[in-house]
């Protein structure tokens, strides 16, 4: 399972993609998450996606500009211990 490296003003979390937050980043986006992020490479799809992990584990500001301005960085890590079979 992937995970998303989410750096804020507050410090670094580490989130799993799980598969709650990856249905609702499909109905969001319309498509699957992988072909939507190689596809449209937006940066606003991985906000977004930061978003709702986080919201599932802490309280936090609607997504918009308050969440934004306390964003320094999002990244798609890969699992290091990837299941096979």
């Amino acid at each position: 399972m992937a995970r998303l490296k989410i750096v804020r003003a507050t410090g670094e979390t580490i989130v799993s993609i799980t598969p709650v937050v990856e249905v609702a980043f499909e109905k969001y986006a319309g498509q699957g998450l992988y072909k939507q992020l190689r596809e449209h490479e937006k940066n606003s799809d991985l906000y977004w996606l930061a978003h709702n992990a986080l919201m599932r584990t802490e309280v936090i500001p609607p997504f918009g500009d308050d969440f934004l301005a306390s964003l320094i960085s999002v990244e798609v890590i890969e699992d290091e211990n990837p299941k096979v079979g």
